[in-house]
């Protein structure tokens, strides 16, 4: 006859067997990429082990969970610091998965109704002037290697708004000629190819060739499949760098010339770009192609930024 211990140990066994089952299936119905499957997994997981150590997941078997019980995972993720953003994104998956389970007649649709966090308003990053931009550029070594690479891709997210991961995918084959001009094509956030460009003038061009240049002399010939940017440590050498570490190479820069603040990140450059090219000159339009926003909308608030900025009523108060 089995001990207590032993029955409870069997039935979560059995429990954690279903969840990772229901977890497939979901995952399986999927029809995105394998990057934003990934992000499903891990953000469906997490929901699903904060069912198992409140003791909810039982209610999810028995198709007993209520709302209240998902705006309760909304507060633990909120009371354990993660921001408006990320607990919004949780949301979002929390979401489909139970539209997903009402569908397969396994769960009413208790999260349809549950609201993300309420988001800050402006940029949560901040932008940097030129002079700023010149002096982190500046402060690099171009000495050594490293500093070339690091010159070289600092001041590409700088004129062109390149995100990390978009760095991070690029490869030497992405970068060609299109019409007489260089151009870097790119696999942006979400997307399974390189399937959008930014030009590269001739500012961003020149580091980049002495970069691959150095790199040819001191490793041999690089291929087209090989990463733009590429390790140059002892156990990664030549592989691809991680969005952690191209956000690393980007705080240290900033953080040499005085810039130490949790508001200026690798994600400031790309704020950066956007709003100089707005400030410069060009069209809406052509500052939405650059940063590939999928919405006209995205863009503009940028220039409701500069125009809050620029004309500000403040300015006119005298006394």
């Amino acid at each position: 006859m089995s001990s207590l211990p032993a029955v409870f140990d069997q039935q979560q066994t059995a429990m954690s067997e279903h969840m990772e089952d229901l977890l497939g299936l979901f995952l399986g119905s999927l029809d995105v990429s394998q990057a934003t499957k990934e992000t499903y997994h891990r953000t469906i997981r997490q929901f699903l082990n904060w069912l198992q150590n409140t003791g909810k997941v039982s209610l999810l078997q028995r198709h007993e969970l209520e709302p209240e019980d998902i705006l309760h995972y909304k507060e633990t993720l909120l009371a354990e610091g993660k921001s408006a953003y990320s607990v919004s994104s949780y949301l979002t998956s929390v979401r489909r998965f139970f539209s997903w389970l009402e569908v397969k007649g396994l769960h009413k649709n208790i999260a349809r109704e549950v609201k993300g966090a309420k988001k800050p308003k402006g940029f949560r990053k901040d932008t940097l002037t030129p002079a700023q931009l010149r002096a982190s550029l500046a402060g690099i070594d171009r000495g050594s290697l490293e500093g070339l690479r690091d010159y070289a891709m600092f001041n590409l997210m700088a004129r062109t708004g390149l995100r990390t991961v978009e760095v991070s995918r690029a490869t030497l084959g992405d970068l060609r000629q299109e019409g007489g001009q260089a151009v870097l094509w790119v696999q942006g956030k979400g997307r399974s190819a390189a399937d959008e460009f930014v030009l590269i003038t001739e500012e961003t061009l020149t580091p980049i060739q002495l970069w691959l240049t150095m790199r040819r002399s001191a490793f041999g010939p690089v291929q087209d499949d090989e990463p733009l940017f590429c390790s140059l440590s002892n156990n990664h050498m030549g592989g691809q760098l991680t969005t952690r570490a191209i956000s690393g190479v980007v705080k240290e820069a900033l953080r040499r010339v005085g810039l130490d603040s949790r508001r200026l990140t690798a994600h400031s450059l790309r704020h950066t770009a956007i709003t100089l090219a707005r400030r410069g000159g060009a069209s809406l339009e052509s500052v939405q192609q650059m940063a590939r926003h999928s919405k006209i909308e995205t863009t503009q608030q940028y220039q409701h930024y500069i125009d809050r900025l620029e004309g500000a009523a403040e300015r006119f108060i005298q006394f």
